[in-house]
């Protein structure tokens, strides 16, 4: 018997990225998955890719920043398959990246709604069908830009050191009801977001040399700790911002 079989999984942003590796890697232990995202297409797409292994999933398209959707999301979930076990929260975006005096209010608003204000409206939404079956795990996908500063990256650490505040605050709340809510923070991933921000030669080698494992991350490497994490082997961990940064906060 697979680890996570007759269990559900939902992933935000699971169309791509971290996301979809988090959702194949859900699949592979057995879990039913549910894919919420903007992007219809490439969640279909993912969700092909569930089936063509054998498993179970559906898609639902969701905007994180409006609350309908998200509870719509969770309705359809439950409404599949009768409960939610566990729930990676991992729709986030970059935003522009540059000077903080630069910055627009439209750039702001952008990145605190989805990064923010998405994650604090899918755990409202997601601990409801948890509380009425006794418990499950929610992971959220904050950064290294959650506990250090990173230059010309203002907004985009504000929320996600909001990310990891939240997380926390959340998990005590719910600590004694058998969901626990942890984080992950990743380095640099390769991922379509991560080619965006690292777009020049120059930048690229500079946030290189951040890490000193001496490589950027893969999907699967941040996939395979929010499966940890939602596992019975953290069941004494909540609250926990876990690090998966090659190094890079250590120096």
């Amino acid at each position: 018997m697979k680890e996570f079989e007759n269990k559900v999984a939902l992933v935000t942003g699971g169309n791509s990225g971290i996301g979809q590796a988090t959702a194949l890697a859900f699949a592979r232990k057995g879990a039913y998955v549910v894919i919420g995202s903007r992007r219809v297409e490439e969640g279909e797409q993912t969700v092909q890719l569930i089936k063509d292994a054998g498993s179970e999933a559906i898609f639902v398209k969701t905007d994180v920043t409006q609350a309908a959707d998200v509870e719509n999301l969770i309705n359809k979930t439950v409404k599949a398959y009768g409960r939610l076990d566990y729930a990676f929260n991992n729709a986030g975006v970059e935003g522009i990246i540059g000077p903080s005096i630069e910055q627009s209010e439209d750039n702001w608003n952008n990145i605190i709604d989805t990064n923010l204000k998405g994650i604090w409206l899918s755990m409202k939404y997601e601990i409801l069908p948890m509380l009425k079956q006794g418990g499950g795990a929610i992971v959220n996908n904050a950064s290294v830009g959650g506990v250090i500063g990173i230059m010309y990256g203002s907004i985009y650490c504000a929320s996600k050191h909001g990310v990891i505040g939240l997380t926390k605050a959340v998990a005590l709340e719910q600590a004694q009801t058998g969901i626990r809510i942890n984080a992950v923070c990743s380095g640099a991933i390769e991922t379509p977001m991560a080619k965006r921000a690292y777009s020049t030669e120059e930048f690229h080698a500079h946030m290189l040399a951040k890490h000193p494992i001496g490589r950027f991350g893969q999907p699967e490497e941040v996939a395979n700790a929010v499966i940890w994490l939602c596992s019975d082997g953290a069941s004494f961990i909540t609250g926990h911002p876990l690090l998966i940064d090659g190094g890079f906060t250590a120096q």
